[in-house]
């Protein structure tokens, strides 16, 4: 049985319901839906328990299975979340600019790459590099402003940083 029908969540329950019924109606090959299933089963349970591991087989199998570029930058950012959960920083970059390649319209990208930027910067500067901080802090600045952009309103706390870092144009 999927994760998806033994999930105790209602909201889960009744995407799954409400996904399902899509999924029969709205013509896509065999391919696809099941690529969505792995995508649901990975994202929608396995990921929400924390069980990465199990999450981030359901979304390799959905990368292999779908062909949509849009549909794949959703799995190559829920791919970089669980490497940014787990610390991996590098990894989760990565699936996050290969998310980007596909779909440039994804401002959640670009606010994680941003966070991960600024939280190399505070490192940094507890190794005694602000040469290196300055950097970090400069990248996270861009990646922000590029969120911004594409969502104003929605990363307050960022722009406010921007604004008193002087680094909002």
């Amino acid at each position: 049985m999927p994760r998806s029908r033994i999930n105790g969540n209602f909201i889960d329950k009744t995407f799954t319901i409400v996904a399902d019924i899509l999924l029969r109606v709205i013509p896509t090959t065999s391919g696809e839906k099941e690529a969505f299933t792995y995508y649901r089963d990975g994202g929608m349970s396995a990921q929400s328990e924390g069980n990465y591991a199990e999450a981030l087989q359901n979304y390799y199998e959905a990368m292999r299975l779908e062909i949509d570029p849009y549909d794949r930058s959703y799995i190559l950012y829920n791919i970089g979340l669980i490497h940014t959960s787990n610390g991996e920083h590098t990894k989760a970059l990565e699936y996050y600019f290969r998310a980007l390649e596909r779909n440039p319209f994804l401002p959640q990208a670009f606010n994680n790459m941003a966070v991960i930027c600024h939280y190399r910067g505070e490192q940094a500067i507890q190794q005694g590099d602000s040469e290196m901080a300055e950097a970090w802090f400069a990248q996270a600045a861009e990646y922000w402003k590029q969120a911004i952009t594409l969502t104003p309103g929605n990363y307050i706390e960022a722009q406010n940083w921007l604004t008193i870092t002087r680094r909002f144009e």
